[in-house]
C-alpha cells in the first residue's frame, strides 16, 4: 500500500490519480485525514495502517512569502510533520519531495545534487530540514527537488498569470529568476516510477531548458492569445517578502545515472496544461 501525502494539492492529487488508473492500492490523504505535526496522531495513524510500504510525501506548506511571518506553522509542517512521518515509517520506502529552495545564492552552473545548501527564505530552511530527517530515519529514501510546479488542481503562477491577464493591461514579472517550471503530471508520473524501484537517492527532477518568469508568463499569454504586455523586472525591484533562489538551474544527472528519464521541456509541458484546461487559443 502506498500512502501519500498532500492528496489534495496538485502533485499530491495526480499521483494518487495515476497510481488509481494502474490499479496500484493507494491511500491518499490530506490534514482533515492527519495532522502530520500531531506526533502521538501519526504513530497511531501508522499502527493503525501496518499494510503501508511505500510513502510519498507531497504535503507541505508552500506559502513562500506568508512562511516569514509564519515560521512557526511552516516548520512545524514542514520540518516537524515530515520527521514524524519518516520516524513512524523508517521500515518503508519514503519519497520525500523537496525544492530548488535548499540552494542558495549559488553561480549559474546547474545545481548538483551534492552543490552546497544554503537556504535563505523560511520555506527553504524548513524543507532543508524535512530532508535531513528523512536522511536521518530511513534508509529506503528517494529526494526528489523540484521546481515551479503547476498543474490543474489548487493555484499556480500560470493561472495566477492567466487571472490577473483578464483584468490588467500590463504585469511586472520577474526577469533575473533561472530555471524551468514543472509540471505536476509529468512529475507525478516520475515519482509513480520511483517508488516502485530500489534506485535510492537524491533527485532533481524539472522540465527540461530554462527561461525566467517574465519569459514564462509570455509564452502563457501568447499561447492563449492575450494581449497583456508583460513587464520584465528585477527580484530586487519586484520586493517579494521572501527571498527566492536566482538560480534554479538544475543538473539531471542523477536521474540519467539512475535510469530515469528526463521530463519533456517545459514549452511542452505548458501547452499540455494550458489545452487540459481549456486556455489554449
Amino acid at each position: 500500500m502506498i500512502l501519500v501525502t498532500g492528496a489534495k494539492g496538485q502533485l499530491g492529487g495526480d499521483v494518487c490519480a495515476l497510481l488509481d488508473a494502474q490499479g496500484r492500492p493507494c491511500l491518499g490523504i490530506d490534514a482533515e485525514e492527519l495532522d502530520i505535526t500531531d506526533e502521538a496522531a501519526v504513530a497511531a495513524f501508522f499502527a493503525a495502517h501496518p499494510e503501508i510500504d511505500s510513502v510519498i510525501h507531497c504535503a507541505a506548506y508552500t506559502a513562500v512569502d506568508r512562511a516569514e511571518d509564519d515560521a512557526e506553522r511552516c516548520f512545524a509542517v514542514n520540518a516537524n510533520g515530515t520527521e514524524n512521518l519518516a520516524k513512524n515509517a523508517a521500515a518503508c520506502k519514503f519519497l520525500y519531495v523537496s525544492t530548488d529552495y535548499v540552494f542558495g545564492a549559488v553561480d549559474e552552473e546547474p545545481l548538483e545534487i551534492d552543490t552546497v545548501k544554503a537556504p535563505s527564505c523560511i520555506y527553504g530552511k524548513t524543507k532543508l530540514l524535512g530532508e535531513d530527517a528523512v536522511r536521518q530515519y530511513c534508509s529506503r529514501f528517494f529526494i526528489v527537488r523540484t521546481s515551479g510546479v503547476f498543474g490543474e488542481k489548487n493555484t499556480n503562477f500560470i493561472a495566477t498569470i492567466l487571472r490577473l491577464s483578464e483584468t490588467h493591461a500590463s504585469l511586472r514579472v520577474v526577469n533575473d529568476q533561472f530555471g524551468a517550471p514543472t509540471y505536476s503530471a509529468d512529475l507525478a508520473a516520475l515519482l509513480v516510477e520511483m517508488i516502485s524501484t530500489e534506485r535510492y537517492g537524491i533527485y532533481h527532477a524539472a522540465n527540461t531548458g530554462e527561461c525566467t518568469w517574465a519569459q514564462l508568463a509570455r509564452y502563457v499569454l501568447s499561447l492563449c492569445g492575450k494581449e497583456t504586455e508583460v513587464e520584465p523586472v528585477s527580484t530586487a525591484d519586484y520586493g517579494a517578502r521572501a527571498r527566492r533562489p536566482l538560480n534554479s538551474r538544475f543538473s539531471f544527472r542523477s536521474l540519467d545515472e539512475n535510469g530515469f528519464s528526463r521530463l519533456r521541456p517545459w514549452e511542452q509541458a505548458v501547452r499540455a496544461y494550458l489545452s487540459a484546461i481549456g486556455a489554449l487559443r
